[in-house]
């Protein structure tokens, strides 16, 4: 028996020193970012721009979230909501911001057709259809922005071959475990990734945080309308973006999402749909996630042979690093407030995460807008 424990032990340790070597690139990458980003041309690269956001209800900080789009320090550029009812709760806010800022140009477009599944998608089609303007951007409508955000978007758009730009973003609000153990997720572990794949491989997939391009691009990917039956609209984007033969590029700047009390269950759905839509497109990387999970391991493997000084030497190195590269990538990227307070839940963030992982395995169904589906390919299929 001891024999056994000894060779777990010995595997996880494996595991949790695999997961530094990973923590040790999240911490090179988060530098290589930040000095690129540092390094950047003053460009002025200013063509007017069309925003587009899709409204499905209303959450706390929504309103918030509309105001930062129109205080951007930016010469030109429209602000399009679009909506498939017209008595979309969300509109009341749209109305509101309107009445706020009567000098911006904002408009609202009844987006009837259903395209597929994904109703964000098909509404930012039927959008696109009318937005004036070349330049377009997408993102969440959730999503709060700085005053720099559309010339920190669209000028990486100047430089030859880019075809795509997209953002790293953090999570504010939330007051219950649920919503701070995703924010805590998005800071220290998912930011993370997006960076070592950027400076391992390029960024070949876009965030729902911002998607900048052209209606060209657009056009020459397929347009929109194919991805309105596609759960990770914003991967495929950028995905198919990169197979065209353009970069896609993440801006240095953040912009922020603002997460609702998730109840545990909410949270649980989301996280799962998450993890089974990357085991479903992207496999390699879903497999390679067990690493990420270091800090468990390391525990697990002293729990399973406390007196040998080799487990409590790994569990040393493991904390060390993962608590590194949450406060490089969570602080020094993402400048993330809440990080310090919450680095206490990392622990239970990375167990919970593991556990969500392991029964992604079991099964393809998701649940998304209060209905369920099964995932094919990406797809999303009626259950």
């Amino acid at each position: 028996m001891a024999h056994v424990h000894t060779i777990f032990a010995g595997v996880c340790c494996a595991l949790a020193l695999a997961g530094c070597v990973y923590f040790a690139m999240s911490l090179w990458a988060a530098r290589r970012f930040l000095r690129d980003s540092s390094q950047q041309p003053a460009t002025r690269f200013a063509p007017p721009v069309s925003i587009l956001r899709s409204l499905k209800g209303v959450d706390a900080q929504m309103y918030s979230a509309f105001r930062s789009h129109c205080l951007l320090d930016y010469d030109e550029y429209e602000v399009v909501f679009g909506a498939t009812d017209p008595d979309e709760p969300a509109l009341k806010l749209v109305q509101k911001l309107q009445e706020e800022f009567p000098l911006r140009q904002i408009r609202v477009i009844y987006c009837p057709e259903r395209l597929g599944p994904n109703g964000k998608v098909s509404n930012l089609a039927q959008m696109l259809r009318q937005a004036k303007y070349e330049h377009v951007v997408i993102n969440d409508s959730d999503i709060v922005v700085p005053r720099n955000y559309l010339s920190g978007a669209i000028t990486p758009l100047a430089q030859a071959g880019v075809g795509m730009v997209t953002t790293l973003y953090r999570a504010s609000g939330g007051t219950t475990l649920g919503s701070k153990l995703e924010a805590l997720g998005l800071s220290t572990d998912f930011a993370g990734g997006v960076l070592v794949a950027r400076a391992l491989e390029g960024v070949r997939f876009g965030l729902g945080a911002t998607i900048a391009t052209t209606k060209s691009v657009l056009r020459e990917i397929g347009g929109l309308e194919p991805l309105a039956d596609y759960l990770g609209d914003d991967y495929e984007l950028g995905a198919r973006t990169a197979a065209a033969g353009y970069r896609v590029e993440l801006a240095g700047l953040v912009v922020e999402t603002a997460l609702p009390d998730y109840s545990f269950r909410e949270f649980w759905a989301h996280q799962l749909r998450w993890a089974r839509n990357i085991k479903d497109r992207r496999r390699g990387q879903y497999f390679g996630l067990i690493v990420t999970f270091a800090l468990v391991w390391a525990i697990v493997a002293v729990v399973a042979l406390p007196g040998s000084w080799w487990t409590w030497s790994t569990l040393a190195l493991t904390t060390l690093l993962r608590l590194a590269a949450a406060l490089g990538v969570g602080k020094g990227v993402l400048h993330d407030p809440r990080i310090l307070r919450d680095l206490w839940l990392l622990p239970l963030r990375d167990a919970t995460a593991l556990v969500i992982w392991f029964v992604s395995f079991c099964g393809n169904t998701v649940e998304w807008r209060g209905m369920r589906f099964r995932l094919k390919e990406g797809k999303l299929k009626s259950v």
